[in-house]
């Protein structure tokens, strides 16, 4: 019996580990041009998916842009996704994002997250720090409004905004608390 439970045990380690690896930053790591194209994309589905996306934009001190953040979990879950910050416009520096979680969690999925800066103050704050980590080092709001409604007659006074897509749109219900935040050389 104990045989069985160590094989079986060494099977689930071997597998994980495997499983881990194929997913790992540097295997799946991004050339700043695939970043590039991915930024422009999602910027492009932001602005189509949010009604008055463009306006808020302009308002926006610095944009932090993930095409894809990979999420991948066996029990035990991780995920990973390298963006890039635009000011005015421009690509200023990359990113990569990544969480760990432990809970009932089988399967995979890719989402694309946007984190708006609406103050220079939490830019700054963001851009200084060596690893910035959501909800300890800065909060952001994942905003949630009615179908049609223009992202613009909100009165949002946070100071950084986050919003998540899926293949299937917008996503609700999601926290980013714990996501860290580092940035990286493309």
């Amino acid at each position: 019996m104990s045989l069985t439970r160590s094989s079986l045990l060494a099977f689930l380690a071997i597998v994980l580990t495997s499983f881990s690896l194929s997913f790992s930053p540097v295997v799946n790591a991004a050339s700043a041009t695939e970043i590039n194209i991915g930024v422009s994309e999602t910027l492009k589905r932001f602005k189509k998916e949010i009604p008055g996306g463009s306006e808020f934009l302009k308002r926006a001190k610095g944009v932090l842009i993930f095409p894809s953040v990979i999420k991948v979990g066996f029990g035990i879950g991780g995920e990973y996704g390298e963006g890039a910050l635009q000011i005015s416009g421009k690509i200023t520096s990359y990113y990569s994002t990544a969480a760990a979680s432990i809970g009932f969690q089988l399967g995979a999925q890719s989402k694309s997250l946007v984190l708006v800066f609406m103050s220079d103050d939490a830019l700054k704050q963001f851009q200084s720090s060596k690893g910035w980590k959501a909800g300890v080092d800065g909060s952001v709001a994942l905003i949630e409004w009615g179908v049609g409604e223009d992202i613009n007659t909100l009165d949002i006074e946070d100071p950084i905004i986050g919003f998540v897509f899926s293949n299937k749109g917008l996503m609700f219900n999601l926290t980013l608390e714990g996501s860290k935040f580092t940035k990286i050389v493309k």
